[in-house]
């Protein structure tokens, strides 16, 4: 084979001529095997398919007993073939038998052989099965035939993904690719989802494999590549690109890759072995994926996602392919699956076919997510490798409550949730039944159920869920879903249809909470070591008074006449409150000298989410007019533990005893100073939360849309008095921290309180 490299060519265009026969697709395997074999000048040529079950199945062979076929077979893992199949790499080998894995199946009649050469099928880095050439000869097989043997698996691994070699599978077994699937993630928003898949960056499917004129295919990689840099250095030296910063950092990574001669020398080389440059791509990144999805190393684990964004990219502008599907290719029933996206790409989608969101990288506080929420979109996140598992149009089921993706769901599975859809359905009409009832307590107390929202398509939720009001707006969703800043006149715009469709309920705009996680690409700022502690919500408005003056003056010419509530975010000390206090009152005598109007009412609060405020509340009651407790942040400082980072995230309890005595110390200490708090964190949206709540207090909570419903209906069930008396007990105890979450549980078991 040495010096020959015309050899893959020659063999890649005999395969395609056995492609376009009109034969059964086991003639079709038997007939690629036998052109393999002679073309590598094997004795024997061998394809084994993996199974769901983990084994690996003989499905075609030349040269080895024709009755072994569909009837030999190896675990993942298990001698050679299974080897290779768990390492993803090709093993050559002149004595087969003196590997320590080899393993003889008396049934094929392979003991006489001795050079073994196999490769991995893959597919977006999976492994479906293993291709394998043997001779009797000791002899170590050239890099040329370990490259053809490659190639040729690609096509392969295309019979597989297309369904063709899924027939030929025996009663009772299923080919690894279409086999059941459920991955576990974290539920972000709750529901459950029914539909099909609908990758939000799809894969781009290579129908042409085999090249008709390898110089052409060079130079189409060649131009593609100048094209892919040009398109990398472009946004490296754009104005609006941060010198510094996470976006350049990925941008660098992306040049770093673009211009890596390794990369461009191994498409190359699958050209030259007669693949067109699109095959080329898919197969070197195929291989590449592979490699990096073993890596413990995390930060090698990392640059497997901007690899294929960048392979992908490549790909699109090969194919001449648009980002995304269209709006032709929706189903009505999508899973949208992604690695990550911005919330105004979500909002990009028709809202009425999409029925879930999957994201191997999202998290509960990420802004799609929040976007997803208010839209009341079935979601998981940290779905891990979950897009390397599926292909568009796999049906699928999302659970967004147990955080779990069911992919290719079995009969009982599907039927299952189907139920459940079901039932979940009843409690809503029975949710509905309440709205227009008060929560009221068994024992009469009266508790204030309001809404959290932050974009346009929250509020025809406020009348559907019976919510008394909007408890949080998010003035920041419309900055991050905007490409540039808005304007004075169109935040006024958007503050004044927010104010029409809320009519008479009272709403509470809480000033830009930017920065952190929370980036606007348009907005330049320097990366941060810790940015959830950094320049973020309330110290970047009082560092750029301009900003925060636009959106104030906003606010108040859009609630001329009206009532107006503006809460502050990240209060760490009073001297904010304070500056804050005074911008406001110079925009509203701006106002008045020109002749507009004002708010009929001013009322002015502040968010308790940083611990040091808990010692400066006297302080902060005779600067404000209410206060609400942000129990998501507040509990993520006490605890020291990133509420974006998936390995601490749920390691802390807001049901944990220190916790809960400082929630009560903010209700005690606003009801001392005739001071209303409202609750707006997502404690507030979970019925067994929402118990603890009432029973430290708190009278007005602000939760999800879809959850009020659920706590109403829990407070209503509830002796306000008995729970006070329970978190009492369980608080005071100080001899044992723990079981706060069961002791509750039991009492809402035994109180009869649907939790």
């Amino acid at each position: 084979m040495r010096g020959l490299p015309a050899g893959p060519r020659v063999l890649l265009r005999r395969l395609r001529e056995i492609m376009a026969e009109p034969i059964s697709a086991q003639e079709r395997l038997d007939k690629i095997v036998t052109q393999i074999a002679a073309n590598v000048v094997a004795e024997v040529c061998s394809v084994y398919v993996l199974r769901s079950d983990g084994v690996l199945e003989l499905y075609a062979t030349e040269g080895l007993k024709a009755e072994a076929v569909h009837h030999a077979a190896l675990r993942t893992g298990q001698g050679l073939v299974g080897t290779i199949a768990a390492e993803a790499r090709p093993l050559n080998l002149p004595n087969a038998q003196q590997h320590p894995a080899y393993r003889y199946l008396p049934e094929t009649g392979e003991e006489i052989y001795s050079s073994f050469l196999g490769v991995p099928i893959l597919r977006a880095g999976r492994t479906l099965g293993v291709l394998v050439v043997q001779n009797r000869t000791h002899r170590t097989y050239y890099d040329e035939e370990v490259e053809a043997l490659q190639t040729t698996a690609m096509v392969l691994a295309e019979m597989l993904a297309v369904g063709e070699l899924e027939r030929l599978a025996q009663p009772g077994t299923v080919i690894d690719l279409k086999r059941p699937i459920t991955t576990t993630g974290v539920g972000l928003c709750e529901g459950v989802g029914l539909g099909h898949i609908v990758l939000h960056e799809p894969r781009v499917v290579v129908t042409a494999l085999i090249a008709e004129d390898v110089e052409v295919e060079a130079q189409r990689l060649e131009q593609a590549i100048a094209s892919l840099r040009l398109f990398v250095d472009d946004m490296l030296s754009r104005d609006d690109i941060a010198e510094t910063g996470e976006h350049r950092d990925v941008l660098e990574a992306y040049r770093m890759f673009a211009h890596d001669r390794g990369w461009v020398r191994r498409m190359n080389e699958a050209i030259h072995n007669g693949l067109t440059a699109e095959a080329a791509v898919e197969k070197v990144q195929s291989d590449t994926r592979a490699r990096l999805q073993r890596q413990t190393d995390p930060f090698l684990r990392d640059r497997l996602h901007d690899f294929d964004d960048l392979a992908n990219r490549l790909l699109r502008v090969l194919m001449n392919k648009s980002h995304g599907p269209s709006a032709q290719e929706l189903p009505r029933d999508a899973i949208i699956v992604a690695r990550n996206m911005g919330a105004a790409e979500l909002l990009d989608y028709d809202r009425e076919r999409v029925r879930g969101l999957v994201l191997e990288e999202g998290g509960p506080t990420s802004h799609v997510t929040i976007v997803a929420r208010a839209l009341g979109i079935a979601s998981v996140g940290r779905a891990s490798n979950v897009l390397s598992l599926v292909e568009n149009g796999d049906a699928v089921i999302v659970d967004g409550l147990a955080g779990e993706v069911h992919i290719r769901p079995t009969a009982d599975v599907e039927a299952a949730y189907a139920e459940k859809v079901r039932f979940r359905a009843k409690r809503q009409e029975q949710y509905q039944l309440l709205r227009d009832k008060p929560a009221v307590t068994r024992d009469g107390q009266r508790i204030r159920l309001l809404m959290n929202a932050g974009l346009l398509v929250d509020l025809p939720h406020l009348e559907e869920s019976g919510a008394e009001g909007i408890g949080l707006f998010r003035t920041e969703l419309q900055f991050m879903i905007a490409e540039r800043m808005p304007k004075l006149g169109e935040q006024r715009a958007f503050y004044g249809t927010v104010m029409e469709a809320a009519g008479e309920l009272p709403i509470t705009f809480r000033t830009l909470d930017i920065g952190g996680d929370k980036v606007l690409p348009y907005l330049r700022t320097a990366q941060e070591e810790n940015p959830a502690m950094g320049w973020r919500a309330i110290r970047l408005g009082l560092d750029r008074p301009g900003l925060l003056r636009m959106q104030l003056r906003a606010l108040l010419q859009a609630a001329a006449g009206r009532q107006l509530r503006i809460m502050l975010p990240m209060i760490t000390d009073l001297w904010e409150v304070r500056e804050t206090r005074e911008l406001i009152d110079r925009e509203i005598g701006h106002l008045k000298r020109h002749g507009h109007e004002i708010p009929s009412e001013l009322l002015i609060g502040a968010m308790i989410e940083v611990p040091s405020m808990l010692w400066q509340l006297d302080g902060l009651s005779k600067l404000v007019d209410f206060v609400s407790v942000g129990s998501n942040d507040l509990h993520q400082f006490m605890t020291a533990s990133d509420r974006g980072n998936i390995m601490v995230a749920g390691r802390f309890d807001p049901l944990s005893r220190p916790f809960l005595r400082a929630l009560r110390q903010i209700v005690e200490a606003a009801k001392k100073a005739d001071l209303p708090v409202t609750l707006c964190g997502e404690m507030a949206g979970n019925p067994l939360m929402a118990m603890a709540l009432i029973g430290l207090g708190y009278r007005s909570l602000s939760m999800s849309a879809a959850a009020v419903g659920p706590v109403k209906a829990m407070a209503m069930a509830l002796d306000a008095g008995k729970v006070s008396e329970t978190i009492r007990s369980l608080l005071d105890d100080q001899g044992n921290e723990d079981g706060v979450r069961t002791a509750l549980a039991d009492f809402a078991v035994a109180e009869d309180v649907p939790f």
